[in-house]
């Protein structure tokens, strides 16, 4: 079986490179049968890919303990869904993941695309063709998952193997994973159209709409891996923490980021044929921070729990990295002619400009993470000292640069197109800005003297009326035209234009995440060494130990603390914390209790057994239940936009603004700036 794997393998790198060849030659030959050739190869390659990984899969779920990989990432006691995990558990088959998705990919482009971009395809497929290749060098020739344990060139087996890594056996990271690489290798096909359209010259905006809902797809992904593995780190690490500015979770949140800066800045080029050389600087960065992450991960060169072992890949990883950006750079600056704008900015104070701004900070978040990140192995190799930046440090910059794109996303939709009226300005500013000084003086009269946290809220307060006012208006005019309920009429509203309130309630879920966020500043902590029958308090919570209680079963030893719960002295029920130690893997694990409300959390962790007593680290953890509530709401706000608009909107650009015609400016159309400011 592992032969058969391995040359799948070996088959798909040929076809793969062959891909590459018949779809370039065809096309410059101008021969339509390579070029039809080379899409088949991209779909046998999907074939032979899917071949080795079923392989692989059937290896781990059999327990074929012959194979490293298995004897290292598997055993027989695993349930069989942590043992389709360890399929991404370890370096190769992670690697093998990789590649299946991106194949996969590549054949649903291809089947998708039939007849459609004939002049893009062939460049399309021979971009993904080229990273298909890449990754096939690794899965075939430098770290195979095919390899089998041998002793004097003799194959051999173990009974059991080591097991998948016992943080990893947690529900969320059986989707975490998949998530994250559905983001990373998804980004690959947005930046292949842009990429193509630059080698031809293409007219027009084509390759943003035929990319438009793959990469707000692949966006949220990239967003939904972010937070599951930020659910994994609350609930199994047992630190008490969602974030801990990570080199492996900042190389997640980076290419997000730049991606989230693209989805806004399309929008411009779409609309105002603005921005073009921002939307591929943008499209090539997320796609380059993808492989980066990927490469961060695996090349040891940080340390981190996410990371895996060091191995020889990251020079692989560092070429494609060099010759990739190179290329990019390259062909952007080659066609900078054919990338001029068609319009100029007019006002500061428009929907432009908050698009500019907007990428302007989401950028400076990028690069401070990335510099961040980096900083360690850049000390180290200039100062021969290598000094990491702590949490204290992120986020000391990051919170500053959040509240501003907070901000933003507040007056952004209260911006006309062009340039805003004084009268505009007041009319749409008024009652949000009243509101938020209302909220921060309430705030501060209260008692709280955390000033970031203040403002944060008080910028929820203004972002949250601004969405309202943006949903009430529209639906009080369809109701009173339609004669219809006000809630009907709001889910009229919705359907007629889903891309632009399905991205309101985008931005209500980053409200909501933000208003998790501030209660981080009044966090509590305790820790104590318990026995049976004692107690200890966390803010206004105690915690009597009832019980203290083992187990044992074939995978782990379990050690158990049941708690008596009380809140000023009203009784609550009982929570259990737990301590695993898995016996093949002689690693310990953290089984949190969580009491979740939405005001606050109560999060008990089971740190230690000493001397027949349990060291238990509590923690109260205000308003962070809105953060998981945020990032549902993202994800249906997401879904929205992805659903077709009842009411097809066109914007000729001449109706917007003058666009220059043989060298002379023709007039604007002006409309009525509500008008302006209701069309996306």
């Amino acid at each position: 079986m592992e032969n058969v794997g391995a040359l799948a393998l070996l088959l798909a790198f040929c076809i793969a490179l062959y891909a590459i060849i018949a779809s370039v030659t065809g096309t410059l030959k101008k021969k339509p049968f390579l070029t039809l050739s080379g899409e088949r190869a991209v779909v046998v390659v999907w074939l032979l890919v899917s071949l080795a990984s079923g392989i692989l899969v059937y290896s781990l779920i059999t327990g074929d303990m012959r194979m490293a990989y298995v004897a290292s990432h598997s055993n027989h006691a695993m349930p069989i869904f942590y043992k389709v995990a360890a399929w991404w558990g370890g370096q190769e088959g992670s690697l093998l993941f990789w590649s299946w998705i991106l194949s996969t990919y590549g054949a649903v482009v291809v089947l998708t695309n039939k007849g459609k971009h004939r002049n893009l395809m062939p460049w399309v497929l021979s971009i993904l063709s080229t990273v298909q290749v890449f990754f096939l060098i690794l899965n075939a020739f430098v770290v195979s998952p095919f390899q089998v344990l041998a002793v004097d060139k003799v194959v051999t087996s173990v009974p059991d193997g080591m097991g998948l890594n016992p943080l990893l056996q947690y529900w969320a990271m059986v989707i975490h994973p998949p998530m994250l690489y559905l983001g990373y290798v998804g980004f690959v096909v947005p930046f292949a159209f842009a990429m193509a359209s630059l080698i031809v010259k293409a007219p027009g905006e084509s390759w943003i709409q035929s990319t438009r809902r793959w990469a707000i797809v692949t966006w949220l992904f990239q967003g939904t891996g972010v937070m599951l593995g930020s659910a994994w780190a609350y609930h199994v690490l047992g630190w008490g923490g969602y974030w801990m500015w990570d080199p492996v979770e900042n190389a997640s949140l980076l290419p997000w980021l730049a991606a989230t800066a693209f989805l806004h800045s399309v929008m411009m080029q779409e609309k105002k044929g603005m921005m073009k050389v921002w939307n591929m600087v943008l499209i090539a960065s997320t796609f380059f921070l993808c492989i980066y992450g990927t490469f961060l991960t695996r090349s040891g060169i940080v340390s981190s729990v996410h990371a895996f072992a060091e191995s020889p890949i990251g020079k692989f990883f560092v070429v494609f990295l060099a010759v990739g950006i190179a290329a990019t750079v390259w062909l952007i600056l080659d066609r900078l002619d054919y990338l001029k704008s068609e319009s100029e900015l007019e006002s500061v104070v428009s929907r432009e400009s908050s698009f500019l701004f907007n990428n302007l900070i989401l950028l400076a978040s990028c690069f401070a993470v990335l510099w961040g990140t980096m900083f360690p192995v850049i000390s180290e190799k200039f100062a021969s000292e290598k000094i990491s930046l702590d949490a204290v440090w992120f986020n000391r910059l990051m919170v500053p640069i959040g509240l501003f794109l907070l901000f933003l996303t507040g007056v952004g939709p209260l911006f006309a197109w062009r340039r805003t009226s004084m009268e505009s300005l007041r009319k749409n500013f008024q009652w949000p800005g009243i509101g938020m000084l209302i909220t921060v003086a309430a705030l501060y009269l209260g008692g709280m003297r955390y000033i970031y946290s203040i403002i944060s809220l008080g910028l929820c307060f203004f972002v949250t009326a601004t969405i309202f006012m943006e949903f009430f208006r529209g639906s009080r005019a369809i109701s009173e035209k339609s004669k219809m309920g006000f809630i009907p009429a709001m889910v009229e509203l919705t359907h007629r234009n889903t891309r632009r309130y399905g991205g309101y309630l985008v931005h209500m879920g980053i409200v909501l995440m933000f208003v998790g966020w501030s209660g981080h500043p009044f966090n509590q902590t305790a820790i104590g060494e318990v026995a049976k029958g004692d107690s200890m308090s966390v803010g206004a919570y105690t915690l009597k130990v009832l019980d203290l209680q083992d187990s044992d079963t074939a995978d782990y030893q379990e050690a158990t603390a049941v708690l008596e719960i009380s809140k000023n002295g009203q009784p609550l029920g009982t929570l259990s914390p737990a301590r695993r130690f898995y016996k093949v893997a002689q690693q310990a694990t953290a089984d949190v209790a969580l009491r979740t409300r939405l005001n606050e959390d109560l999060y008990i962790n089971y740190a230690a057994v000493t001397n027949g007593k349990a060291t238990l680290q509590a923690y109260v953890f205000p308003l962070v239940t809105w953060i998981w509530i945020g990032v549902i709401t993202l994800i249906g706000g997401t879904f929205v936009c992805l659903v077709p608009s009842k009411v097809a909107r066109s914007y000729p650009r001449t109706e917007v603004v003058g666009i220059a015609q043989e060298g002379k400016r023709q007039p604007a159309v002006v409309h009525h700036e509500n008008a302006q400011r209701g069309s996306e």
